[in-house]
């Protein structure tokens, strides 16, 4: 699919005339992290669609700023090339930040949102990056060592490449069952970051934190109002549940869900109940 004169990568199912879900990974995942509830989902009678996100795996991936207005410019040019005015974006991680933002920026386009594990955050009084500097001095989160360009490209070359990086990843203390991740479905994640360049774009997203926040300043404070679902993983150690406590000052028409015994890769570990809380939220919409 080609859209803002990139080629998208998708992953697809359901009939096109059907409303429209947009399935969005976050980082390092691709379209296939959503395998479990695309069929699914679109048995239910929707158009879902899953893609690469912009300089992810089989998408292109331009030499621009990854910002939000370019990657959300983007989602919205591919919800047009694919022959629809409005679309339920789901976002995870990466994904979720887009699409609280995507409701924002694209509100006539918007019928709902679905965040998993990445809740809708109030603005930050300084831009993310700077207070995340002032918080961890002297012991610096990965989000920090992530600004300086060629860095942590150069450490996760480390060993046997960006394999290594990807089951790192996976197979962590932030994967609560690792059963979900068997030796094919890692190699894919492999596959899609093994090109020389390929883990430099997906970066890119957070060293645009800062200015993502100076781009959103004209936005970020509008309500969502929208029907709006939240799927939080009670075991996820980054983005716990507790962290989309008071949403719903921005997003009144709010449903939350936990999922237990769950860490941060839900819509893969809990692929079921993930599903479950999906479908329970899409079928009480109004047909968009």
């Amino acid at each position: 699919m080609v859209a803002n004169r990139m080629r998208f990568f998708c992953l697809e199912a359901g009939d096109s005339a059907d409303p429209l879900v947009l399935l969005c990974h976050g980082f390092p995942e691709i379209a296939l992290s959503w395998r479990h509830q695309i069929d699914a989902l679109a048995a239910l009678g929707f158009h879902v669609v899953a893609p690469d996100l912009p300089g992810y795996g089989r998408t292109d991936k331009p030499d621009v700023d990854y910002d939000i207005v370019f990657l959300n410019g983007a989602l919205a040019a591919l919800v047009t090339a694919l022959g629809h005015e409005t679309v339920v974006v789901a976002g995870h991680d990466w994904g979720g930040i887009l699409v609280w933002n995507f409701a924002r920026q694209f509100p006539e386009m918007t019928a709902g949102v679905i965040g998993v594990n990445t809740p809708d955050l109030a603005r930050s009084p300084i831009p993310p990056v700077q207070m995340l500097r002032m918080v961890f001095p002297d012991t610096p989160i990965y989000i920090i060592g992530f600004q300086d360009r060629g860095v942590a490209e150069w450490i996760f070359s480390w060993g046997k490449g960006h394999d290594d990086f990807i089951e790192m990843i996976f197979l962590n203390d932030m994967v609560k069952n690792p059963d979900a991740f068997p030796d094919e479905i890692l190699e894919q994640f492999k596959i899609a970051f093994r090109p020389a360049g390929a883990l430099t774009p997906p970066i890119e997203y957070y060293r645009n934190l800062d200015r993502n926040w100076e781009l959103s300043k004209g936005w970020a404070d509008r309500k969502i109002d929208v029907p709006c679902l939240m799927i939080s993983a009670a075991d996820d150690p980054v983005l716990t549940p507790a962290m989309a406590d008071g949403m719903e000052e921005r997003v009144p028409n709010l449903v939350k869900v936990v999922i237990d015994n769950c860490g941060h890769w839900t819509q893969q570990e809990r692929p079921a109940e993930t599903t479950s809380a999906m479908a329970a939220y899409l079928v009480k919409l109004n047909r968009y």
